[in-house]
Order: structure tokens, then C-alpha cells, then sequence
């Protein structure tokens, strides 16, 4: 009788053990869930969205986006770090009975599940666009109450990442919303990282995203949208550069799509606009027809060395540390403590001559390697300054290397 109670009580301690553990399986698999989201983006998200080019118009279809796919491939911008293929406003056209989002099938005949398999297919990934509102900037269907159903449904289509506006719904509280969409993010299952794209951030209220964005998205809009025009590059380098404390690995300072390539600007602006988004750390979405691309535009897209000051592990956003007249000198520590990235920006008409002290950048050394990003080659062994001339609405970057270390 002894035994047989013994046994009895084994029993149940194991059945207590077990029925702990499975009420343990849920909480440890969105820990899990939780995780893999959080660190999506350790260095700025990369890859190309067509909306600075494209809009909304008819041209944005499947044969569009399939051959944008072949072009990123084929151009070798892949290689060099873009990765996220996203499709902007204007795919979607309803909802079903059931609540679900409905993509245009006559532009997206085979679907967005067959999309999705293309793009992954060629070694890229799949982003996608809604609205936080009731209906989108281009007034199609938005997500606003519909955010759990939607990420969903983007899941099992394999989207890897979801740009979320903010239109239809200016009067609710940009923090609370999108915290919804983490959270179905993080209990969907499939890992997306989050972009906080609020468009018109100068008008809303709550809009200091950058101070309540950090695990709720992966990156934040700063400013509103982007023009192809060399004085808007400029106001969103100064309203940009205020923030740059809080941005860092898989929480980035995001200052729009690139318009590098649309038309807009000369060579020596475009390669400004490239220069200072890679400075402040911000994501790097091209936004030009990379179908039929001139080789000095791939130039400046695919540069790897200065795409590699953008995708520096240590994250940290550039500062302006000297400002002379409209020459100004910028300052981006890097994961080699024995290195720094330098841009100088030209704003005059005319090109300028500028000395950069090592003491005024605030660096302990000597005798620096100084090597030109856009040159791709080592200028020499410079001691306590350098000397540069810089085009107009030009930025030249250097990255300087103690030569003492």
C-alpha cells in the first residue's frame, strides 16, 4: 500500500512538472519571438523602394517590380548591402468580406505570395506598405483595426518588412498604435522589422518619434518626405543631425528614401545627399529606376566604402563638430577606435578650400593615414591637419586612420 501510494505520488508530481512546463511554452516562445525581432536591424536597413521615382503610378506592377529585382542582382547592388525590395502605396485595393487586405490583381497577377517567393528567390527579401489610418496617403484601404489580420497576412505571404504611414488617423496616439503592430509583429511568428514612416511628422502630435521609437520600430522617419532638390537635402541634414543621440543599432534616425539618380540634382549634389545619409547612420533605400541606371549613378549607389561607413557595426550617427562660414566638418567614430570618418561639406556655389586640425575633431593623435572614400585611394601620412578643396554643394569624405597606433 506504501508503494503503490508512492508511486501515486510520483505520478503526480510528474503530471505537475509537465503541466508547468507546457504552461511555461508559451511565454519562452514569445520570448524567443521577441528576441528575433528586437535585433533585425543591428546596422541601417538597405534596399531599394521605387515611391521617389514611381509614386503611384501605372508602371508599378509585377513585371516592374520583378525586373527592379533583376536589376538590383545584375547591377551588383545586392553585393554591396540592398537588400529589402519594398513595395510603396497602391498595391492594395479592398477588403474582403472577411477583413482581409486585397492586392490589385491586375497589376500583381501571380499574387504577393508569388512575389515574395521571386524576390527570396534571388537572394533579396520583401517589404511591404500600409497605413496606421483607415486608409493610406493615396487614399487605398489602410490597417487601423485591422493591424493583427494584416501582419498576418503579410506573414504568410513572406514579407520581411513592413512600412507603416500615417494617414487616416491623425487624431490618435502615433505610440500607442504602433506599439499594436509590434506586438502582432512579435506573435506572428515571422520576424519583420517595423518602419515607422509617419510622412507629415510636423503636424501630428507625439511626433518626437525618435524618443519613444526605440523597440517599438526598427527605424523612424525625422522629417517629412524627401524632394529631389539640393536645398531639401540640406533641411533634412540640419533637422536630422538634432537627433543623432538617439539612434543606434536596430533603432535608426531614418531621413527618408534616396533620391540619388531621379533627376533632380547634379553628380557633386548626389553625391552629397549619398554621402551625408551614410554619415548619420541613416537607412539606405534607393529610390531610382535601377533598370536603366547611368554608371556614375551605380557609382555613387554601390560605392563600398562609403556604404561601409553607413553599415559600421558601432552605429554611432555623425556630428558636426566645426562650421566655418558654410563649410562644415563632420565627425563619425567608428567600431576601430583607431579610425574616424570625416565629411566636409561644401554648401557655396563655388568650390572652398578648408584645413581640418585633428585637435578641433577632438582626436588624440599625431599622424594620420587620410584616405579619400570617393577617390578610393590613401592620400598619405598627414600630421596634426589636413588640407582640402571641396566642389561646390560637394562633400568630400575621408576616413582617417592613427598612424601612431
Amino acid at each position: 500500500m506504501k508503494k503503490f501510494r508512492k508511486k501515486r505520488i510520483g505520478w503526480l508530481l510528474v503530471i505537475v512538472f509537465v503541466l508547468v512546463g507546457f504552461s511555461a511554452v508559451p511565454g519562452y516562445v514569445m520570448s524567443v519571438r521577441r528576441e528575433a525581432v528586437r535585433n533585425l536591424a543591428p546596422t541601417p536597413p538597405m534596399g531599394w523602394n521605387g515611391w521617389n521615382h514611381f509614386r503611384c503610378s501605372d508602371e508599378v506592377n509585377e513585371q516592374l517590380i520583378r525586373e527592379t529585382v533583376d536589376a538590383l542582382v545584375a547591377s551588383g547592388m545586392k553585393d554591396v548591402g540592398y537588400s529589402y525590395v519594398v513595395l510603396d502605396d497602391c498595391w492594395q485595393v479592398a477588403r474582403d468580406e472577411f477583413g482581409h487586405i486585397v492586392p490589385d490583381l491586375k497589376k500583381f497577377p501571380g499574387g504577393m505570395r508569388a512575389l515574395g517567393d521571386y524576390i527570396h528567390g534571388r537572394g533579396l527579401k520583401f517589404g511591404i506598405y500600409t497605413s496606421a489610418g483607415r486608409t493610406t496617403c493615396e487614399k487605398r484601404s489602410g490597417s487601423f483595426g485591422f493591424e493583427r489580420n494584416d501582419v498576418k497576412t503579410y506573414a504568410s505571404w513572406g514579407v520581411d518588412y513592413i512600412k507603416v504611414d500615417w494617414c487616416g488617423i491623425e487624431y490618435l496616439d502615433t505610440e500607442t498604435q504602433y506599439k499594436k503592430w509590434r506586438k502582432a509583429i512579435e506573435q506572428s511568428g515571422r520576424p519583420m522589422v517595423l518602419s515607422i514612416a509617419i510622412a507629415d511628422i510636423e503636424k501630428i502630435p507625439h511626433n518626437n518619434v525618435w524618443q519613444w521609437g526605440r523597440g517599438i520600430g526598427h527605424l523612424w522617419r525625422t522629417t517629412v518626405d524627401i524632394l529631389d532638390y539640393y536645398p531639401d537635402i540640406l533641411r533634412i541634414i540640419d533637422q536630422n543631425s538634432q537627433y543623432a543621440r538617439y539612434g543606434g543599432p536596430n533603432g535608426w534616425n531614418d531621413a527618408d528614401m534616396l533620391q540619388v539618380g531621379n533627376g533632380g540634382m547634379t553628380i557633386e549634389e548626389y553625391k552629397t545627399h549619398f554621402s551625408m545619409w551614410a554619415m548619420m547612420a541613416s537607412p539606405l533605400f534607393a529610390g531610382n529606376d535601377v533598370r536603366n541606371m547611368k554608371s556614375d549613378i551605380k557609382d555613387i549607389l554601390t560605392n563600398k566604402e562609403i556604404i561601409a561607413v553607413n553599415q559600421d557595426i558601432l552605429g554611432k550617427q555623425a556630428t558636426k563638430i566645426v562650421q566655418v562660414e558654410s563649410r562644415e566638418v563632420w565627425l563619425k567614430p567608428l567600431y576601430d577606435s583607431r579610425a574616424h570618418a570625416v565629411a566636409v561639406l561644401n554648401r557655396l556655389d563655388d568650390s572652398a578650400y578648408t584645413v581640418i586640425e585633428w585637435k578641433q575633431l577632438g582626436l588624440t593623435g599625431k599622424r594620420y593615414l587620410v584616405r579619400d572614400l570617393w577617390k578610393r585611394l590613401d592620400d598619405g601620412i598627414y600630421t596634426d591637419k589636413y588640407e582640402v578643396v571641396i566642389p561646390a554643394h560637394g562633400t568630400v569624405v575621408l576616413l582617417l586612420k592613427n598612424y601612431d597606433l
